[in-house]
């Protein structure tokens, strides 16, 4: 789901990557629709490979992404521009343990607008979980005769 998907230190909104070069990768925004290039030096982070800190254990940014999900039936979340008070709480409602040492409203006014963001482009598609079923020896389910 988030794959592909990148965000970039100082630049706005979210990016979907389009190719990658040896130096640069060419990017689309998904705020905009332009397309420009991010060159090595920029600060890049994969949607994918950002968590978010919880007292005890960090959660994934999919995972996040999908409790928002769950609670508003698949709609848009709160505005991301509502006030500092609001996001908290709405976030705590989301993540009730998350680590507010570590945690600045600034990141969970990022995490709400990127899940609206996404949201809105129709790029929030959740694999559901399917637990992995047992490799099944068969040499041990058949009995000597």
């Amino acid at each position: 789901m988030l794959k592909g998907i990148l965000a970039i230190t100082g630049q706005p909104g979210l990016y979907k990557v389009i190719s990658e070069g040896k130096n640069n990768v060419v990017i689309e925004s998904l705020l905009t629709g332009k397309k420009s290039t991010a060159y090595a030096d920029a600060k890049m982070s994969t949607l994918e490979d950002i968590a978010i800190y919880n007292l005890t254990e960090d959660i994934p940014l999919k995972k996040v992404l999908r409790k928002i999900f769950d609670k508003e039936n698949g709609g848009q979340a709160i505005d991301a521009k509502s006030s500092p008070e609001e996001l908290k709480k709405y976030f705590e409602e989301i993540l009730p343990n998350y680590d507010k040492a570590r945690v600045y409203g600034s990141d969970v006014k990022k995490v709400i607008s990127w899940y609206n963001l996404l949201n809105e482009k129709g790029l929030l598609i959740f694999e559901d979980e399917k637990p992995e079923e047992p490799a099944v020896d068969e040499k041990a389910d058949q009995k000597e005769v």
